[in-house]
């Protein structure tokens, strides 16, 4: 199921207290990329990613997520990424937004998408086993515990099954919230940083196990790695203070082969472009 579309206007004036810091966090959304005050913002599902126009102090711009796909976003600190996954989650209680979120199918998207946040947010007195199954009991339904254990196995760390957050390493604890949102099962995926807390080795194989269980299904994955679009991505896109630009990804299919010469280079021409000036 695709996500469809995302039409409105996000403003830099926050709705809650403006001396806060979750104010203050909402104020910088798009910012400094619009160079205003208003941003337009538009998913949906016609293929293009550009920046229509800059003009009169607004930014348009539209972002398409394919069905069954993989779209990376990167761009750097501060641009809006994550506040853009939140918006679509409808997580983000900061930002004012005024407009429609909607799937091409045209169901509703609440319960239909997972999302895991850049924190690992684990309840430290829940062991892991409760952390991965802790959507089902939110829900009030029974845990699938065999699942559970099956994925813990996925991610490498079925001896820790038993064990609470402050015994883990911050990897460790990436893993156990990516494998709770693996558990999720959703159509639409949306994943903030998953792999930044992981060493080289760990984070090819967990991209390679997410890649492999989201196949066919909707997902944003905002990434500041490079290397990791390049691999990742059926779509590329860098938010910039100036919007949205469209990367070309490499031909092979996902997850590419970190040794493949078009992936290397295409790494390379988003790492360019990432250190370039606005």
């Amino acid at each position: 199921m695709g996500l469809g579309k995302m039409t409105g206007i996000i403003s830099r004036e926050a709705m809650a207290d403006p001396n806060s810091e979750m104010s203050k966090q909402g104020m910088t959304m798009f910012h400094d990329a619009a160079k205003s005050a208003r941003a337009f913002a538009w998913l949906g599902n016609s293929g293009a990613t550009r920046v229509s126009q800059i003009a009169a102090g607004r930014a348009y711009m539209r972002l398409s997520l394919a069905a069954g796909r993989i779209t990376c976003l990167l761009g750097p600190s501060g641009v809006g990424k994550t506040t853009l996954l939140r918006l679509i989650a409808g997580v983000d209680e900061v930002t004012e937004f005024s407009g429609t979120i909607t799937a091409s199918d045209g169901l509703p998207l609440p319960g239909r998408m997972a999302l895991m946040a850049q924190g690992d947010m684990l309840m430290p007195w829940l062991d892991v086993l409760g952390n991965v199954t802790l959507g089902a009991r939110l829900r009030g339904m029974p845990r699938d515990i065999d699942r559970a254990r099956e994925m813990l196995a996925r991610v490498g760390l079925a001896d820790h099954a038993d064990k609470r957050p402050h015994a883990l390493s911050g990897g460790q604890k990436q893993r156990v919230a990516l494998a709770r949102t693996l558990m999720e099962d959703r159509p639409i995926v949306l994943l903030d940083e998953p792999f930044s807390a992981l060493d080289a080795r760990t984070r090819a194989q967990m991209q390679d196990l997410t890649a492999t269980h989201l196949a066919g299904r909707t997902v944003l994955m905002v990434t500041h790695d490079p290397a990791e679009a390049a691999r990742m991505g059926h779509a590329i896109h860098i938010l910039t203070e100036t919007g949205l630009e469209d990367v070309t990804p490499p031909a092979a299919p996902v997850p590419r082969a970190v040794d493949d010469p078009e992936t290397l280079a295409a790494q390379g021409r988003l790492l360019t472009r990432l250190r370039a000036p606005a």
